[in-house]
Formats: structure tokens, sequence, C-alpha cells
């Protein structure tokens, strides 16, 4: 029996005053609750010797001081008092009040002034602590935190636990994420909230395919625990961005099922699912349904509709949520001027930029990067200037600015100007770039312009820097991706660089570069085309597991190309035979009678024409009628091609004339070139190709007074014509070679060779066709003008360079002069090289005496 002894009297009074004056201190403080009031109990607790007396005195005024809003006092007070495992929930509150008010340093500061003074924290402490370090993001403190829990034993805490999982799922490091969550598995102590921060983990890193592994062995593995709203809303957006709308029915089923459906953060991300997966009548559904909405609610419905393009619907729900004076924020005016821009529509994207700024809303930055991506579309150079002032007020001369932010701004203005092709512009925005802060973005912008639109040159230097710059360690992430990899391939192949081309193809195999396959692997086949070797585009189409119809489309293209319409014809067949459900449109059908007008194969592009109007119902463009006109022209039968261009149901655009006078110089045909001209210049087509063509149809029939006459008609129209040059692959690089150049070091070299082999292939048989050097003036002078045709130099040159037996690749912006065909011809039976040439309009493959173009160029 336990005897309880009396309490001593002294004890007695000091507990009767203290009840007594918390007793006073609570009335007083429910009627004034100003820190004012506070501070003088806590002075008359002073005074009375009473805080001294009671240890619970002093937390209780602490308490005070916080539900005052007065931290500062709080911690004052909470510094005097020794520590208590007790008492450390108050230290737990003023670090909880830093990070609700987004004060996360100081809620660190909070946790070190704490330990400084002796206090130990608990396991309320760290998950406080550590979402302030997930929010900063800090791995580092993170990390140590984390060392800190397992000094104190709190590594089994599921509390801990699930605050470890999502600070290290911000900072993102996945790996330790997962490596706590696995840990946590293994202990047992896992709980909803432990599975939500993984999955939200993943979520955040943009793996929405683990995200959504790790939902399916939440609710379906062996632990068989029931998803809740966070589960609900962390998953929905996954199954948006993987199209899986199957499943995202399900999730709803579920939602209805639980009654979860009426959390708001449900409904509006079912919406969202369903409105990202296209299905905007279900998501209408939902949200027609939904008892409470919010802004969130009418921006996903409003995002939806603008994404598949239903603008009028997007513009309709603006004027709905008007009418219900529901706020438009910046994300409503964001999303539609995105949908516009994405979609092409640059004019209307700036029109409702326009709404935008006239209602007082302010754009950020996601507003700004659409806006120069709908200038970019169009190719509005003086409304991205415009914006880029308005991005130079608002977000690059702020300080304090979000970094990324800014990155994402000068990266979308680069991309702007090099796609209004004020390439120069572009540089100037780059080059002041740190490569620190140059992330993969910013170089696949300056490349892909360069590739477009600038020089294809300057993109492959620049690609190489990027790869040099990716080995050191002060420039993370400019690993290439699928973008830049196929910038820098169609650079190869605007220039018919195959080395580049090669070693470029080699990185991707080294680097084991698996992003987006197959896109890059149709660009290989794109760039060994355009570079003339087709064997090895071939080899890449053979080895593809997976193919679309842009891959057996490049390789037609290449067949067609290269004068082989035969084998572009079977590969047709087999297109049509697969049984991978491949799409054949009318760029197939484009594809196929390109190859069949550049091989002569009459009747069997007629076969095509029809087959593609009556068997898969394709009306044919004007770009089909073109080709047919190519096709009959360049047989000869003009005829037939004039009858082509008088029935077809559309008017003729440029394409189709220029294909017509293209088989009038072939052919002869002054009267016809002159009737296609005349139509060129009635649809202002102006330019140097066309007179050109003319003038040498002129020169053939020896008519000089034409050829002056169009000669004074470029140059009062300030027409100037286009100079010619041929390049061919050296031991260091491209050569460039214009006509009768002479500024290369081994010029005498190469005039001399090229002196031996004309000297050569007169005695087979040759004879220089002197109506190609285009001039009034004796036919023993003509004869020297063609000895100095750029591609007839970079022959020399390459036969001079390249090793014995190897292919000797030659690249011509013009169509090859008709006397240099000839001569490669007779010059291909005395040198034991391959001549591999491409002009502007196909490859001619010379070998032994023969050319893969047979006549038909």
């Amino acid at each position: 029996m336990r005897h309880r002894f009396p309490t001593p009297p002294h004890l007695k009074r000091l507990h009767h005053q203290l009840s007594t004056f918390f007793s006073t201190a609570a009335h007083v403080f429910e009627k004034c609750s100003s820190v004012n009031k506070v501070k003088l109990l806590h002075q008359q607790l002073t005074v009375k010797g009473l805080a001294a007396s009671d240890p619970t005195a002093l937390p209780k005024i602490v308490g005070m001081y916080i539900s005052c809003d007065a931290p500062s006092h709080a911690l004052v007070t909470l510094s005097r008092i020794p520590p208590s495992p007790s008492s450390v929930f108050w230290w737990n509150s003023l670090i909880r009040r830093a990070v609700r008010l987004r004060l996360l340093d100081h809620a660190l500061e909070l946790y070190h002034c704490m330990q400084s003074l002796g206090w130990r924290p608990d396991g309320y402490t760290f998950p406080f602590v550590l979402k302030a370090c997930g929010e900063l993001p800090s791995f580092r403190r993170g990390a140590s935190f984390h060392g800190a829990v397992c000094i104190l034993g709190y590594e089994h805490n599921v509390f801990v636990g699930n605050a470890l999982v999502a600070m290290y799922g911000r900072c993102g490091d996945l790996d330790s994420a997962r490596q706590v969550f696995d840990e946590m598995i293994l202990n047992k102590i896992t709980d909803v909230i432990s599975w939500n921060s993984i999955v939200a983990a993943y979520m955040q890193s943009g793996d929405s395919k683990k995200a959504l592994h790790m939902f399916y062995r939440m609710t379906k593995g062996e632990n068989q625990l029931h998803a809740d709203a966070v589960s609900l809303v962390n998953i929905l957006p996954a199954l948006a961005s993987v199209q899986a709308s199957i499943q995202g029915k399900e999730a709803h089923a579920y939602a209805l099922k639980t009654q979860l459906i009426k959390d708001l953060f449900v409904g509006n991300a079912i919406v969202d699912m369903y409105a990202k997966c296209g299905l905007m009548d279900d998501a209408n559904k939902v949200f027609e349904q939904m008892e409470l909405k919010d802004v969130v609610s009418w921006n996903a419905m409003l995002t939806g509709h603008s994404q598949i393009g239903r603008f009028e619907d997007a513009l309709g729900l603006i004027e709905k949520m008007r009418e219900e004076k529901i706020e438009l924020n910046v994300v409503t005016w964001s999303a539609v001027i995105s949908g516009y821009a994405q979609r092409g529509h640059g004019h209307e994207a700036l029109d409702i930029f326009r709404q935008m700024v006239f209602s007082g809303s302010e754009p950020n930055v996601v507003t700004l990067v659409s806006l120069l991506s709908g200038c970019a579309s169009v190719g509005s150079l003086l409304q991205g200037k415009e914006i880029h002032c308005h991005v130079i007020k608002k977000i690059l001369n702020i300080k304090n600015n979000d970094n990324g932010d800014e990155q994402m701004v000068i990266n979308s203005l680069i991309d702007m100007y090099a796609k209004c092709k004020a390439i120069d512009l572009a540089r100037k925005l780059f080059d002041p770039v740190l490569p620190l802060n140059r992330n993969v973005v910013t170089w696949t912008a300056m490349i892909g312009g360069y590739a477009q639109h600038g020089e294809a040159n300057d993109a492959l230097k620049l690609f190489s820097q990027m790869v040099n710059y990716q080995n050191t360690p002060t420039a993370p992430n400019t690993t290439p991706n699928a973008f830049t990899i196929s910038c820098a391939l169609m650079a190869c192949a605007r220039l018919a660089n195959l080395r580049h081309g090669k070693q470029i193809h080699g990185y991707i195999l080294r680097t084991q570069f698996h992003s987006d396959v197959l896109f890059t692997h149709n660009c290989l086949i794109d760039m060994y085309v355009k570079s003339g070797d087709l064997d090895t585009a071939r080899v890449v189409f053979n080895t593809m597991e997976q193919k679309n119809t842009v891959s057996w489309t490049s390789l037609m293209t290449g067949y067609g190309m290269h004068g082989y319409g035969r084998e572009a014809l079977r590969l047709f067949a087999g297109m049509r035979d697969s049984d991978s459900g491949l799409r054949i449109d009318g760029v197939t059908f484009l594809v196929i009678l390109y190859a069949c007008s550049h091989s002569g194969l009459v009747n069997e592009g007629m076969e095509c024409f029809d087959a593609m109007t009556k068997e898969f119902k394709i009306v044919p463009r004007v770009e089909h009628y073109a080709c047919m006109v190519d096709l009959f022209g360049r047989a000869g039968q003009l005829e037939k091609a004039m009858e082509v261009i008088k029935t077809m149901p559309v008017e003729p655009s440029p394409v189709v004339w220029v294909a017509l006078l293209g088989s009038c110089r072939v052919h002869t045909n002054v009267k016809l070139a002159e009737y296609a001209c005349d139509k060129l210049l009635e649809l202002g087509c102006e330019n140097d190709g066309t007179y050109t063509l003319l003038s040498n149809i002129y020169a053939d029939m020896k008519r000089w007074k034409d050829v002056s006459k169009i000669r004074f008609l470029m140059k009062g129209s300030g027409i100037k014509k286009r100079p010619g040059w041929s390049c061919v692959q050296g031991k260091t690089g491209l050569v460039t070679f214009y006509v009768g150049d002479k500024d290369h070091a081994r010029s005498d070299e190469i005039y001399d060779v090229l002196g031996d082999l004309i000297h050569r292939i007169k005695e087979l048989g040759y004879v220089p066709d002197t109506s190609f050097a285009l001039h009034d003036v004796d036919d023993e002078e003509k004869g020297d003008f063609l000895v100095e045709h750029s591609e007839k130099l970079a022959l020399a040159y390459g036969i001079l360079t390249t090793s014995c037996g190897q292919p000797i690749r030659i690249t011509k912006n013009l169509r090859v002069c008709g006397d240099c065909h000839v001569a490669m011809v007779y010059i291909s039976k005395i040198i034991d090289h391959e001549i591999i040439l491409r002009d502007s309009s196909r490859f001619h493959h010379f070998k032994n005496g023969l050319c893969t173009c047979k006549g038909y160029w």
C-alpha cells in the first residue's frame, strides 16, 4: 500500500498562486489576444517569481506568444527554458510556422538554434525540417538531416520516413528516395502517405511509367492499400501523360465508388486527365456534374479544348467564365495562347495576348514562351521583337529572378529568331549565355537554327562544341537529345557531309542512345540518302526493330533521288503488303511519283497515280500534278505534260510551271519554255532560276540577243544569278570550288590533273558541248570556259586526295552542267573511283562509263 505524504504549506500556496494567475491570464487573454497583453502577463509572472518555481509556466507563455503570432518573443522565452521532451512541442510549432510561411532557411536556423541550446529533436521535428529542405530544394542539408535521423534512432518512424522520401524526391535524387522507401517496406512501416510520396517523387521527375507501376503495387500488390484523394491526384496526371484513358476511367470509377469524386482536387484531376487524353465529351460530363468548381476546373477544360484545336469552344468558355464572374487568371489566357501557338496559329495567339493585356492580366513565363513559339511558327519577326522587349522589361531585368525561368525565355528567343531566319540575332543571344547555364534546349535551338536556316557548317561546329562541353564538370545537362542529334544529322544531309554523319552515327552507337530511337534512325536514313551512301541507309532501315511511314518514305525518296526507281517501287509494294498497319497517304505517293519521273518509268508512274485516286481515294494536290508534268516532261512527252496542266482541277502553282520549264530545257522547246516562263512571271516568281533556265534555252539555240535581253531584265529587276559552286570531301573536311577558281593552294596540280583528264577522254570520243558555256564567243574559247566549271575542279581535287578505289563525293548547289555530265561519264571509264555527284535535282552515280540517271535529269 502506497502512503500519500502531506504537501508542504508553501507548495500549496505556490500551486494556488499559479492556478489563480493562469486562470486570470486566460480570462484576460480571451478578451484581448494582443502581444502587449501577453507581455504584461509574462512580466507579472516573472515579478512574482512564479516563472522559476514551476517548469510549466514559461511554456504556457510561449504558447500564448505563438497564438498571437509573435514568434520572436516566443523564441526568446523558449531559449530561457531548460530543455525537456515535453516542451519540444513549442520548437516544432515555431519550425512548422516558418515552413508554412515558406521561411525555409529560417526554419532550418530554428532547428540549429534548438540544438545549440541542448534540445533534442523528436519524431515530429524532422518531418518539418525535411520538408523545408525539399522545398528549397537543398539535397546537401537534407542528406545531413537524414544522418541525424539515423543517429537519433528515428529511421523506423513512419512520419520521418515519409518526409525523407518526399525530400529526396523534391531534390531530384530518386535513387535515395527509393532506397528509403524500400527500407520502410522491409521494416513494414509504410502507409498510404508513404506510397503517395514515392509516386509523387516519380511524377516530379517526369517518370510517369514508374509512378504508375508503384501505384499498382500499392493497390493491387501484397500491400492492398486503399487509394485516398492524394493518391488519385498523384496518379491521374501520370495516366494523362501516357494517354492511358482506359485506366483513367477505372480511376474515375473508383472515385465515384468511394465518394472521392466530391473532393475538388480529385474532380479537377479527372477533368484534366480526360482533357489531356482528348476525350473532351467525357471531361465535360465530369465538369458539369461537379458541385464545386474553381478556376482550375475551368482552366482544365479550356486547355483541353485549346490543345485539340477547338478554339471556338475555348473562347466560349472564357465568355462563360466572365458571365459567372470567375476571374480569368494568367493560366486561363496562357492555355488558349499555347493551344494556338502549338498548332501553328501564331497570329491568333498574338490576338489573344492583346486581349489578355487589355484585361489587365500580367503574362508569366509560360505565356511569353508560348507567344514566342507562335511568332516562330509564322515567321513573325516584328512581333517576336516586340515580345523580346516585353521579356527584357518583365523577366530579364528583374533581380532575384528564377534562373530556370530566365533560361527558358532565352531559349525561346533563340528559337524564335532562328525560325524567323534572323540567325545572327539568335547567335547574339546565345553567345552571352555562359556554358554553365546552357542546357540541352539552348544548344539544340541554336544548332537547329543553323541547320535549317543558316550555315550547316556552323551547326556541326556548334554540335562538336556541345559534345566537348558535355564531358566537363562545369557544364551539366548538355547531353544531346533526339532533337539535337536530328539537327546535326540534318546539317550533314544539307552538306552531303558523310564523314561527319558517320561520326554522329558512331556517337549514337557509343552512347547507347535510346531516346526516341525511331526518330533518330529515320534521321540517319535521311542523312545517308542525301550524302550518297544508299547502301548504309538500307542497312539502317533493315536493322530497325520498329518502322513507321517516315522510315519507308525516306528510303523510297533515296532510291528516287539516286535513280533506282524500280527499287523504290519494290519498296512501295513491301510497304503496302506490310502487316504493321502503315498509313499510305499523299506524301507517300508524292515520293513514288518523284521516283518514277527520275527513272523514266512513265507507265508505272501513271499506274501509281491511278491507284492513288481509285484504290486509296486520295485527292491529288497540286504537287502530285507537278510530278505528273515532270514525269511526262522528262520523258520528252511535252504534249501530255501540257494536257495534265490543262485538265488539272486546281490552278497550276509555280512548281508546275518550273517542272515544265525544266523539261523544255532538256528537250529544247523554246515556245513552250517562253509560255511557262510568262506564267511564272504572272505568279510573281521573278527569281534567278526562272530567268537562268530560259537564258540557257536561248543559248542552246544560239539566240544570243535573247540571252542578252534576259540578262538585261535580270539586271533591271535587281535579280542576281546565284554563283555556282561545288564542294568535295577532302582529307580535312569539305573543300568548295567556284567557276574558274584558282584560290586553292593546290590549284596548279588541280588544273594539271584536269587538263590531263580532258586530253585522255577526247581520245575516247569526248567532244565539249560548247552550248553550255553560254558565252557568245568562238568554240575554242568556250571549251576553255567549260574546263573551269566548278564540278570539274572538284572532281580533279577529289582524284588528287582520295585513296584509290574510294568513291569521290561531290555536291553542287545548281543543276550539273550538261557538258560536265558527259565529261564525267567519260572520266569514269579511266579512273578507279565511283563519282557520286549530288546536284539541286538528284544524284548521279558515274561508274564504268555509265550514269544512274540514264539521261532523266
